[in-house]
């Protein structure tokens, strides 16, 4: 029995605490904010309770006294409860009110800081909220009072006559009033200020003006919460240090189809752009139940004198039967030789110890064949190659190998299955206008997704680029009536996430 308030951070993932991590993997229940990314969930362990708590724009899904009264009664059944909180729980979050619900009920608590947005926003619009040249301070202050309160508990005089920067929470609702406040106060109406909108995140945007004039600015330019309000000198220094928003990828909706344990590196690389990744894990990669095929193939790997993968789920599956079987690339000896469709298997080889032997100039099955025939020559014949592949796939390369008198033989090890559960997320990403791309790694991930997803409603949003890590892929799209906006020269996905960022 614990309860644990937790710190989400200022809205990048990547800024959450290793503690913040490990609490959430092992919680029974966590009660989780609005303001609260959604990629922490993803550490939250399988079988925990879920309950959102979120507060958005005065709409409360619970009141505070019922969150409070919540995570005693949680933790009074025993269970050890993370209460996750945007920000940091100490920092305007409330947290401290949760913390004294908690401390009279005679409930063991810890409280796990997370970074506040009222630093992070800035740093990264390029505000640095003390210089030396013209900041000694920082004065953090709540833009939304509690209401229940007679009269201000803020000294405006003190604020104005600071001198260091000020940073509201809060606050847009209250803007033009702060604005008044202050300037009445004795700050210079050209004083520079600051909004930060969803700070951190891909939808961060910042807008600069007199505090005069700011009000009317954020008005023109539709600024809402939640964005934070920064007062000061040092607001300056933004053109000069901005970097975030400079990402040439900033904002842009981007939907990954490819199976979750895969797409890592493809949303590293788009979220180092700037992007807004969507995961649409359209097809999950699961190995055969039946392995006895696949175990009497391996108990004769010294018949074959090529061993061919066109995938790197090839690579990884074939692998894992190999251990499966008791055996390692040993079994593979000298006498066999390794060909890779394209570099992003050659790379999945090598990390199993494997240099390939082969890499055909294009990244197809095809050139694969003709490429290997083109090597060997006359003495293909009679080879046994053996093809470890999926349970669905063509037929060019064997056709063309036998074609040459090769003897190969197709070895289904994994199949691809389709995963439904984020259909309505882009959906209404696609209604809303919020997706700019949708990327395809396999034939398999438009198959399933269009099932998902039918090519009508992508052809209804014509502005929505597709893009295909190999030609493959594109036929797979194009045979489904849909374009293929955009295709890199090699089939990698740094090459991709190159050519999406030079195409939007």
């Amino acid at each position: 029995m614990k309860v644990y308030l937790i710190g989400a951070g200022p809205g990048d993932p990547g800024l959450f605490t290793l503690k913040g991590k490990e609490i959430l993997s092992r919680a029974d229940t966590v009660i989780y904010d609005h303001l609260a990314p959604d990629a922490l969930l993803d550490f939250v362990r399988e079988g925990a309770e879920m309950i959102y708590a979120g507060k958005r724009g005065g709409d409360h899904t619970l009141p505070q006294e019922e969150i409070s009264a919540l995570l005693v009664r949680k933790a009074g059944e025993g269970k050890v409860v993370a209460r996750l909180k945007g920000g940091d729980p100490y920092l305007f979050g409330r947290g401290g009110e949760e913390a004294e619900a908690v401390a009279a009920a005679g409930i063991p608590f810890e409280v796990v800081p997370g970074v506040t947005s009222a630093v992070a926003g800035p740093a990264y619009a390029g505000i640095p909220l003390t210089h030396r040249a013209c900041a000694s301070s920082v004065c953090f202050v709540t833009g939304h009072e509690d209401p229940g309160k007679t009269a201000s508990g803020l000294n405006w005089k003190a604020l104005a006559a600071g001198g260091g920067t000020l940073v509201f929470f809060m606050g847009m609702k209250n803007l033009p009033e702060i604005s008044r406040n202050l300037i009445a106060a004795g700050l210079h109406p050209a004083t520079p200020a600051a909004l930060i909108h969803w700070g951190t995140t891909p939808r961060q945007r910042s807008l600069a003006a007199g505090i005069a004039d700011l009000p009317q600015k954020a008005e023109e330019y539709g600024f809402t919460a939640p964005s934070l309000i920064v007062v000061g000198e040092v607001v300056r220094l933004r053109d000069s240090l901005r970097w975030f928003e400079d990402r040439p990828l900033l904002g842009k909706g981007i939907v990954v189809t490819r199976a979750t344990e895969q797409a890592a590196e493809t949303v590293r690389l788009l979220e180092a752009e700037g992007a807004r990744v969507i995961p649409f894990p359209a097809i999950a990669i699961r190995s055969l139940s039946d392995s006895a095929p696949v175990r009497a193939v391996l108990a004769g790997l010294g018949n074959y004198s090529w061993l061919l993968f066109t995938s790197a789920n090839g690579v990884r599956c074939f692998w894992e039967a190999l251990f499966a079987g008791g055996l390692d690339s040993r079994s593979l000896g000298r006498k066999i030789r390794v060909a890779a469709v394209g570099p992003a298997t050659a790379e999945a080889l090598l990390e199993r110890g494997i240099r390939a032997d082969f890499l055909p100039e294009t990244a197809t099955a095809e050139s694969l064949g003709h490429g290997l025939a083109a090597l060997c020559g006359a003495s293909l014949a009679g080879m046994r190659i053996l093809l470890p592949r999926a349970k669905k796939a063509g037929d060019a390369l064997p056709d063309i190998l036998a074609a040459h008198g090769a003897i190969p033989d197709a070895l289904p090890i994994y199949e691809t299955v389709p995963v439904s559960s984020r259909a309505r997320k882009v959906l209404d990403g696609l209604e809303a206008g919020e997706v700019d791309c949708v990327i395809f790694t396999s034939a398999s991930t438009v198959t399933h997704f269009l099932e998902q997803i039918p090519a009508k409603i992508l052809r209804r949003h014509s502005s929505v680029r597709l893009a295909c890590i190999g030609p493959v892929t594109a036929g797979a799209l194009e045979a489904a009536g849909l374009p293929c906006h955009i295709l890199p020269d090699r089939a990698t996905i740094p090459d991709l996430v190159r050519r999406v960022v030079q195409s939007l």
